[in-house]
Protein backbone atom coordinates (compact mmCIF):
# COMPACT_ATOMS: atom_id res chain seq x y z
CA UNK A 1 0.00 0.00 0.00
CA UNK A 2 1.36 3.56 -1.20
CA UNK A 3 1.06 6.25 1.22
CA UNK A 4 -1.07 8.77 0.32
CA UNK A 5 -0.16 12.38 -1.03
CA UNK A 6 0.36 14.98 0.84
CA UNK A 7 -1.28 18.42 -0.21
CA UNK A 8 -0.99 22.35 1.20
CA UNK A 9 -3.84 24.12 1.41
CA UNK A 10 -4.04 28.04 2.44
CA UNK A 11 -5.97 31.11 2.17
CA UNK A 12 -5.46 34.97 1.93
CA UNK A 13 -8.35 37.32 2.38
CA UNK A 14 -9.00 39.63 -0.70
CA UNK A 15 -10.63 42.98 -1.29
CA UNK A 16 -13.17 40.47 -3.57
CA UNK A 17 -13.55 37.90 -0.43
CA UNK A 18 -11.55 35.00 0.66
CA UNK A 19 -9.29 32.67 -2.13
CA UNK A 20 -8.29 29.45 -0.73
CA UNK A 21 -5.90 27.19 -2.45
CA UNK A 22 -4.74 24.41 -2.77
CA UNK A 23 -1.32 22.71 -3.88
CA UNK A 24 0.45 19.29 -4.06
CA UNK A 25 4.31 18.21 -2.03
CA UNK A 26 5.50 19.36 -5.26
CA UNK A 27 4.29 22.79 -4.63
CA UNK A 28 2.10 23.02 -7.98
CA UNK A 29 -1.39 25.56 -7.24
CA UNK A 30 -3.76 21.93 -7.80
CA UNK A 31 -7.12 24.41 -7.29
CA UNK A 32 -8.14 27.95 -6.67
CA UNK A 33 -11.02 29.81 -5.61
CA UNK A 34 -13.03 32.63 -3.46
CA UNK A 35 -14.61 30.80 -0.90
CA UNK A 36 -15.39 31.27 2.96
CA UNK A 37 -14.19 27.78 4.03
CA UNK A 38 -12.03 24.72 2.49
CA UNK A 39 -15.17 22.36 1.77
CA UNK A 40 -15.36 23.51 -1.53
CA UNK A 41 -11.51 23.55 -2.23
CA UNK A 42 -11.54 20.18 -0.72
CA UNK A 43 -13.88 18.79 -3.35
CA UNK A 44 -11.94 20.26 -5.99
CA UNK A 45 -8.36 18.50 -4.86
CA UNK A 46 -11.08 15.12 -5.19
CA UNK A 47 -11.70 16.07 -8.70
CA UNK A 48 -8.42 16.86 -9.52
CA UNK A 49 -6.34 14.72 -7.76
CA UNK A 50 -5.85 10.97 -9.06
CA UNK A 51 -5.42 9.87 -4.86
CA UNK A 52 -8.74 9.45 -3.44
CA UNK A 53 -6.83 9.46 -0.06
CA UNK A 54 -5.15 12.43 -0.55
CA UNK A 55 -4.09 14.26 2.94
CA UNK A 56 -4.60 18.37 3.02
CA UNK A 57 -2.11 19.39 5.21
CA UNK A 58 -2.42 23.24 6.21
CA UNK A 59 1.16 23.74 7.29
CA UNK A 60 2.86 26.94 5.05
CA UNK A 61 5.41 24.67 3.53
CA UNK A 62 4.22 27.09 0.01
CA UNK A 63 4.77 30.26 0.70
CA UNK A 64 5.75 31.46 -2.72
CA UNK A 65 1.63 30.55 -3.82
CA UNK A 66 0.91 33.15 -1.04
CA UNK A 67 3.06 35.52 -1.96
CA UNK A 68 1.98 35.10 -5.08
CA UNK A 69 -1.42 36.08 -4.82
CA UNK A 70 -0.93 38.32 -2.23
CA UNK A 71 1.64 40.23 -4.86
CA UNK A 72 -1.16 39.91 -7.20
CA UNK A 73 -3.92 41.50 -5.06
CA UNK A 74 -1.06 44.20 -4.21
CA UNK A 75 -0.45 45.60 -7.58
CA UNK A 76 2.22 42.90 -9.13
CA UNK A 77 -0.24 41.98 -11.55
CA UNK A 78 2.93 39.64 -13.35
CA UNK A 79 3.18 37.74 -9.82
CA UNK A 80 0.95 34.59 -10.70
CA UNK A 81 2.71 34.04 -14.01
CA UNK A 82 5.50 32.82 -11.78
CA UNK A 83 3.52 29.68 -9.82
CA UNK A 84 3.38 26.15 -11.23
CA UNK A 85 0.15 24.51 -12.11
CA UNK A 86 -1.17 21.06 -12.34
CA UNK A 87 -4.59 20.17 -12.94
CA UNK A 88 -6.52 17.10 -14.34
CA UNK A 89 -8.16 17.63 -17.31
CA UNK A 90 -8.89 16.20 -20.62
CA UNK A 91 -6.34 16.85 -23.66
CA UNK A 92 -9.47 18.92 -24.87
CA UNK A 93 -9.86 20.89 -21.47
CA UNK A 94 -5.41 21.32 -21.07
CA UNK A 95 -5.60 22.83 -24.13
CA UNK A 96 -7.66 25.26 -23.26
CA UNK A 97 -5.94 26.06 -20.10
CA UNK A 98 -2.89 26.16 -21.14
CA UNK A 99 -4.42 28.77 -23.79
CA UNK A 100 -5.99 31.06 -20.99
CA UNK A 101 -2.78 31.20 -19.56
CA UNK A 102 -1.23 32.97 -22.45
CA UNK A 103 -4.06 35.68 -22.58
CA UNK A 104 -1.91 38.44 -21.50
CA UNK A 105 -2.90 40.29 -17.81
CA UNK A 106 -4.91 43.51 -19.45
CA UNK A 107 -5.76 42.00 -21.84
CA UNK A 108 -9.13 39.84 -23.25
CA UNK A 109 -10.50 37.54 -25.41
CA UNK A 110 -14.10 35.98 -26.46
CA UNK A 111 -14.56 32.23 -26.52
CA UNK A 112 -14.75 32.19 -30.27
CA UNK A 113 -11.03 34.16 -30.42
CA UNK A 114 -9.62 31.25 -27.84
CA UNK A 115 -11.63 28.57 -30.11
CA UNK A 116 -9.82 29.77 -32.99
CA UNK A 117 -6.40 30.20 -30.70
CA UNK A 118 -6.18 26.46 -30.11
CA UNK A 119 -6.35 25.07 -33.22
CA UNK A 120 -10.78 24.37 -33.35
CA UNK A 121 -12.75 27.59 -34.50
CA UNK A 122 -16.05 25.45 -34.08
CA UNK A 123 -15.68 24.39 -30.17
CA UNK A 124 -16.59 28.01 -29.15
CA UNK A 125 -19.38 25.80 -26.49
CA UNK A 126 -16.84 23.28 -25.35
CA UNK A 127 -14.34 25.36 -25.05
CA UNK A 128 -16.81 27.56 -22.63
CA UNK A 129 -17.54 24.27 -20.41
CA UNK A 130 -13.75 23.78 -20.36
CA UNK A 131 -13.35 27.22 -19.31
CA UNK A 132 -16.18 26.81 -16.60
CA UNK A 133 -13.87 23.82 -15.82
CA UNK A 134 -11.02 25.51 -14.82
CA UNK A 135 -9.96 24.58 -10.89
CA UNK A 136 -7.38 27.57 -10.90
CA UNK A 137 -9.18 30.79 -10.37
CA UNK A 138 -7.33 33.60 -11.12
CA UNK A 139 -3.79 32.09 -12.21
CA UNK A 140 -5.37 30.48 -15.22
CA UNK A 141 -7.26 33.45 -15.92
CA UNK A 142 -10.65 32.42 -17.04
CA UNK A 143 -11.92 35.81 -15.97
CA UNK A 144 -10.26 36.92 -19.36
CA UNK A 145 -12.63 35.44 -21.56
CA UNK A 146 -15.56 37.75 -22.63
CA UNK A 147 -18.87 37.45 -25.17
CA UNK A 148 -17.68 38.11 -28.85
CA UNK A 149 -19.97 41.39 -28.15
CA UNK A 150 -17.18 42.40 -25.34
CA UNK A 151 -19.86 41.63 -22.52
CA UNK A 152 -18.99 39.81 -19.23
CA UNK A 153 -20.08 36.44 -19.84
CA UNK A 154 -20.20 34.13 -16.69
CA UNK A 155 -17.64 33.35 -14.01
CA UNK A 156 -17.59 30.77 -10.93
CA UNK A 157 -16.47 33.18 -8.72
CA UNK A 158 -19.55 36.18 -10.01
CA UNK A 159 -19.20 38.96 -12.17
CA UNK A 160 -18.84 41.70 -9.51
CA UNK A 161 -15.47 39.57 -9.10
CA UNK A 162 -14.48 39.02 -12.37
CA UNK A 163 -15.18 43.22 -13.29
CA UNK A 164 -13.49 43.61 -10.35
CA UNK A 165 -10.46 41.61 -11.66
CA UNK A 166 -10.69 42.60 -15.31
CA UNK A 167 -10.56 46.48 -13.95
CA UNK A 168 -7.86 45.60 -11.75
CA UNK A 169 -5.87 44.23 -14.13
CA UNK A 170 -6.73 47.39 -16.37
CA UNK A 171 -8.45 45.95 -19.33
CA UNK A 172 -11.90 46.77 -18.58
CA UNK A 173 -12.15 50.51 -18.25
CA UNK A 174 -15.04 50.69 -19.82
CA UNK A 175 -16.84 47.16 -17.47
CA UNK A 176 -16.06 48.95 -14.41
CA UNK A 177 -13.66 50.92 -12.59
CA UNK A 178 -12.72 49.60 -9.43
CA UNK A 179 -14.30 52.04 -6.88
CA UNK A 180 -16.94 51.57 -8.37
CA UNK A 181 -17.20 47.64 -7.68
CA UNK A 182 -18.72 46.72 -4.68
CA UNK A 183 -16.40 44.32 -2.39
CA UNK A 184 -17.54 40.66 -2.71
CA UNK A 185 -17.74 37.89 0.34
Amino acid sequence: MTAPHSFLRGHIDTPIGRLAWLADGEGRLRAAGFTSGHARMEKELRAHSPEPSAVLDSRSGTREVTDAFEGYFSGDLMALDRLRVFAHGSDFQQSVWSALREIPCGETMSYGELAKRIGNPKAVRAVGLANGANPIAIVVPCHRVIGSDGSLTGYGGGLDRKRWLLAHEGSAPSLARVGDVRAVS
